[in-house]
């Protein structure tokens, strides 16, 4: 197992704590997402840092891995693994987000609403492959489905939310029946890596 490229993670996260550190959340999500994405457009462009583990997934659906929660939950980073044409069901985040892909493609289908109705349609669908980077928030719209682009492999995106994801209560649309569900995603990991131990670096 080769050891990740924890400097490059440790980089990416003291740069996302400085930015939303100097943001204020509502007034600065534009430069949030300009800013972020050109900090997870270079992190995804290189697959040496993401640890084995957090890698995992499962073979007919998909795993939310917690890589790290800002201390006061301004920010989480999360691994997203999905099996062979995983899909999601169509849902919101209520915050800011961006998506990186590391590793395979999926396909992000957008869905707009109908202000008149408030009835959800498809909207436009965009197919992400390694080194992609889109945004979504409530304010540029922040519904959508995601698949993986593949159906005989595992494909790996890398998420920023503007919070901790795995903790907010956010809504999966059923658009045959047009109802709303709340759910809480919560983590499929139980402990995060550890990337603060930094012996080897150091005796290298």
């Amino acid at each position: 197992m080769t050891t990740p490229n924890y400097a490059r993670l440790r980089r990416f996260l003291a740069d996302m704590t400085s930015l939303v550190g100097g943001a204020k959340q509502d007034q600065d999500e534009s430069v949030l997402i300009e800013v972020g994405g050109q900090l997870l457009t270079d992190l995804v462009s290189h697959d040496d840092w993401l640890p084995d583990d957090m890698a995992v997934g499962v073979a007919d659906g998909y795993r939310q891995h917690l890589l790290y929660c800002d201390p006061q939950e301004r920010f989480s980073l999360v691994s997203f693994v999905w099996g062979p044409g995983a899909l999601t069901p169509v849902h919101d985040h209520t915050v800011w987000g961006l998506i990186g892909m590391l590793r395979g493609s999926e396909v992000d289908q957008r869905y707009e609403r109908d202000p008149a109705t408030g009835q959800l349609s498809p909207g436009p669908a965009m197919t992400m492959v390694a080194g992609d980077v889109a945004a979504l928030s409530p304010t540029l719209g922040d519904i959508h489905q995601v698949r993986n682009a593949f159906t005989d492999r595992t494909s790996i995106s890398v998420h920023v939310y503007g919070g901790n994801i795995g903790s907010l209560a956010r809504h999966r649309f059923d658009l045959a029946n047009n109802r709303t569900h709340t759910f809480i995603s919560g983590y499929s990991n139980a402990a995060v890596p550890n990337i603060w131990d930094r012996s080897r670096e150091i005796a290298g």
